[in-house]
């Protein structure tokens, strides 16, 4: 479990992360969505002790991750959007690298690999990003760490990709894991992330399960559009819009219509789900 206690950074005197307070389980995805700038690659790198806290805390299981403590270091794995394009073969990459992570497997690698209909033999500097974006993701998942931290890991990817990302997910996270995504890119992780975190600047504006965004949201897909909601965008064959759930209905969650819900409605959707 990762609890994070009115935690503070700043860039000199801009303040990008104020007072954010919330505990990260374990068994879960987390979605972490957020405009441009509002800190979500700052909160990773915090995360796995790449930056000092300049208020508040960060307790990783009883560690602060800037102490970096290499037992801890070796089960966490911050998977950057920028990736290296090394001068060597993946093969000889996750052979290299491998050794700092205590229970990386690499034959769960070549599976992943193979998974991404990526060639484990060929050199990572003659790569395309998107294949370069598969082997690093394959290498995050084969070191079989408790913390996992993907900063918009689709980036670079095609929908083939996509789609064989989330089976990689879905298949070879640990059921221990605390994994939190950073994503722009909400459609192509909406069936793997839960709950979901939308952080605003210096706040979390939503912090929530799927069906606790069900039970007080309700998103209706019809051709009749209604006055009262608190969202709406037409879509083919009719609107997307999204109202109180004040019937208890049960409604499919989506997650762009539910983050430009929360962006006009700051106030009022963390007053609801602070309840």
């Amino acid at each position: 479990m990762i609890a994070i206690r009115d935690l503070g950074f700043s860039y000199g005197e801009i303040p990008v992360l104020k007072n954010i307070t919330m505990t990260l389980e374990e068994g879960r995805i987390y979605g972490l969505l957020g405009e441009n700038g509002v800190g979500k690659t700052t909160l990773l790198t915090l995360l796995c002790g790449l930056k000092a806290a300049k208020a508040g805390s960060i307790n990783t299981d009883g560690h602060n991750p800037f102490d970096r403590d290499p037992s801890f270091l070796s089960d966490q794995y911050y998977l950057s959007d920028e990736v290296a394009a090394m001068n060597m073969t993946a093969l000889d990459y996750a052979k290299s690298y491998g050794h700092f992570w205590e229970k990386f497997d690499m034959d769960k690698f070549i599976e992943i690999m193979g998974i991404f209909e990526n060639d484990p033999g060929k050199k990572m500097s003659k790569m395309s990003f998107g294949q370069l974006k598969k082997t690093y993701i394959a290498f995050a998942l084969a070191c079989n760490t408790r913390y996992l931290f993907m900063d918009e890991p689709t980036n670079g990817l095609d929908i083939p990709s996509k789609a064989q990302f989330r089976k990689a997910m879905t298949k070879y996270t640990r059921e221990d894991s605390v994994i939190l995504i950073s994503t722009h890119q909400v459609r192509d992780l909406e069936n793997i992330i839960d709950p979901i975190i939308i952080l605003d600047r210096q706040d979390i504006l939503l912090n929530a399960s799927l069906e606790e965004i069900s039970e007080k949201l309700y998103f209706d897909y019809s051709t009749v559009k209604i006055d009262n909601a608190l969202y709406c965008e037409m879509i083919p064959g009719g609107n997307i819009q999204v109202t109180l759930n004040t019937e208890s209905k049960d409604s499919k969650v989506n997650l762009e219509a539910l983050f430009n819900t929360v962006h006009q409605h700051k106030e009022l959707i963390k007053g609801i789900f602070s309840k």
